[in-house]
């Protein structure tokens, strides 16, 4: 067994993430998105997909981006 870096739970079915050079362990898909997730620029949610960079920024979708000053960006094509 290995110990989630998150909550710290014991558990067989652990799993490692391989992130920038350094690799970390967890025991659920949501303690990897907690702490590794990037957050909005704008509203702070954890971005799970692909979101929306922009100007060094990243945002979950283009309302935040617009709501930064982003010009031109859309949810729906």
């Amino acid at each position: 067994m290995a110990q989630c870096e998150c909550c710290g739970n014991d558990y067989d079915k652990s799993f490692e993430v391989s992130m920038n050079g350094e690799t970390h362990v967890f025991d659920s898909f949501e303690c990897a998105i907690h702490m590794l997730a990037p957050e909005c620029d704008h509203c702070g949610c954890k971005i799970v997909g692909h979101g929306i960079e922009a100007d060094g920024s990243i945002f979950c979708c283009a309302h935040c981006a617009a709501e930064k000053g982003v010009e031109g960006v859309r949810d729906r094509v």
